[in-house]
């Protein structure tokens, strides 16, 4: 491990993954831990992974008495699913079990993942949703330059932000578009923020009027959300779905799939329209209305501003804190009875 520099965040290092080379996976030196888990004396711990440091924490949080909570915030099961690992997927809800078991609370960022969880004998977990900074993601980033020099400037630019991955439904994404590309190539442009597994299948296809930017972040993330039009999401898997969020504090009316965490922030004509599963045609529709209605697009973009900012991380820090000081207390107390038999 290596400490940063002004900080208590300690980098460790990793190596690809050999399912998905596009991830890696930690490898933590225990001792290391030790060390300075030592040295900062945590009240809690909370991991955040379930594999390598996760359990590094599992490990420590044992051996130290600390009170442990953890994190569910990816549907590792889902995406085995796609790349036909069923077995691995019965497998990893097993593994799963055992360790959100371990811990005295667990955390997950949605009803839906809740749900989900609940249904594969996985308990004691708490909706923790996950938060918005409204200051990075605005409107006010949105940059005429950045549509001047991609050509769409007079143009609507339908946006896609994530991994192009199977488990984000790509192919549903890139049906959609060219069936919108025969009819409104004219008045539309399609921006792709990201890499993953399928790029190359995507950019050797005969998907046009696109702009690729690759992986962005900071502020130049921000202005690429803001000086979009409309954004397009049609993954299933979400146990959350962060982008649903930036893309409305950033002033964007949203189109995406009414399966998973997204529920949780699309209100189906209200800020966005949800449509089925892998439903090309649904998708498709619920674009072609937002291309040729100026007003739904304000009011939809309108709705999710205001739906934004009641997702302030202070708020979502609050709640997480005085789940943090119950656990706490549940653990002292169950220390007390211990010691008192």
């Amino acid at each position: 491990g290596e400490k940063c520099e002004d900080s208590n965040i300690i980098r460790c290092k990793s190596m690809k993954f050999i399912l998905y080379p596009e991830c890696r996976l930690s490898v933590p030196i225990y001792p290391y831990i030790v060390k300075a888990m030592g040295d900062f004396k945590p009240d809690i711990i909370h991991v955040m992974t379930p594999i390598n440091i996760g359990l590094c924490g599992i490990k420590y949080a044992k051996e130290y008495n600390i009170p442990l909570v953890s994190h569910y915030h990816t549907n590792f099961g889902q995406y085995l699913n796609y790349y036909n690992f069923k077995l691995i997927e019965d497998l990893s809800w097993k593994y799963f079990r055992w360790f959100h078991g371990k811990c005295d609370r667990n955390y997950c960022p949605s009803q839906s993942s809740y749900e989900l969880l609940e249904n594969h004998g996985i308990g004691n977990f708490e909706v923790v949703n996950n938060g918005i900074d409204i200051d990075v993601f605005s409107p006010k980033y949105r940059d005429i330059n950045f549509r001047e020099r991609n050509g769409f400037d007079h143009k609507l630019a339908i946006l896609y932000v994530g991994r192009f991955a199977a488990e984000k439904d790509m192919d549903v994404f890139i049906d959609t578009a060219k069936m919108l590309n025969e009819k409104y190539e004219d008045k539309i442009h399609f921006v792709m923020v990201g890499d993953g597994p399928m790029k190359k299948d995507i950019v050797k296809s005969d998907f046009k009027n696109v702009t690729f930017t690759g992986f962005l972040q900071g502020e130049e993330l921000s202005k690429v959300y803001a000086s979009s039009d409309i954004f397009l999401f049609p993954s299933s898997t979400e146990t959350y779905g962060n982008v649903i969020l930036e893309a409305m504090a950033s002033g964007l009316p949203t189109v995406a799939c009414k399966k998973g965490g997204i529920f949780e922030n699309v209100i189906d004509g209200y800020n966005g329209f949800l449509c089925g599963e892998k439903d090309t045609e649904d998708f498709y529709k619920a674009v072609e209305k937002l291309i040729l209605n100026e007003d739904l697009r304000k009011a939809f973009a309108k709705n999710g501003l205001r739906h934004a900012k009641g997702k302030s991380w202070d708020r979502i820090f609050d709640k997480l804190m005085e789940s943090y000081e119950e656990v706490i207390e549940e653990c002292e107390v169950r220390e007390r009875k211990i010691i008192s038999t």
